[in-house]
């Protein structure tokens, strides 16, 4: 199937994910310090900041007329709807960061120059981490689905608070609505001084 259109998606007829319990052990987890290489260039550490940190995960972006990784990607629940929820958090960046966000990011198991390019084209004021190698993926013990002899983190979104999740957004349905979702909770539970 050809993506002609990364951001039009009538949700009606994309299945939605279910709540498998995959994503049920992550609240109060802390996280391991491992370091993810970054859209920015820079090698990010989740453990190390400070503060309220936003992640939001999906299975891969797509690019617009290329040919989808399989071709019944929109039929698998939790797989369509990547790039809305990314280009959602970019519109909303400015609101998470005043709802209390010190720092959001995106995260994906797609290599480092793939999101790269795709934080360029979609114009990320955020980075983009790469679990390439599915070390936090596999730290955390993440929900994830295999696709084409691929390993790929299913949509969720965490809150981390000094480096222990705080609240976890699983399963993520419609994506694009994920960071409003987000932001919601933001406000209704603001960092403790």
């Amino acid at each position: 199937m050809n993506q002609k259109n990364l951001l039009e998606v009538d949700w009606s007829k994309i299945p939605a994910p279910t709540d498998d319990g995959a994503a049920a052990h992550l609240v109060g987890m802390t996280i391991p310090q491992l370091p993810l290489m970054a859209t920015d260039d820079s090698s990010v550490t989740l453990s190390a900041l400070p503060g309220r940190t936003v992640v939001f995960a999906y299975p891969r972006t797509g690019e617009p007329g290329k040919i989808s990784l399989v071709d019944d990607w929109d039929m698998i629940p939790g797989a369509r709807g990547c790039t809305p929820q990314t280009c959602s958090f970019r519109d909303l960046y400015a609101e998470l960061k005043a709802a209390g966000a010190s720092q959001v990011f995106g995260l994906s198991t797609q290599s480092n120059a793939y999101q790269t390019e795709m934080a360029s084209r979609l114009h990320l004021p955020f980075p983009v981490l790469s679990d390439e190698k599915l070390a936090l993926t596999r730290a955390l013990n993440l929900p994830t689905m295999a696709v084409a002899g691929l390993t790929l983190i299913k949509r969720l979104a965490l809150i981390v608070d000094n480096a222990r999740i705080a609240h976890v957004f699983y399963p993520v349905f419609p994506p694009d609505r994920n960071a409003g979702d987000v932001l919601a909770w933001l406000k209704d539970n603001p960092v403790r001084a």
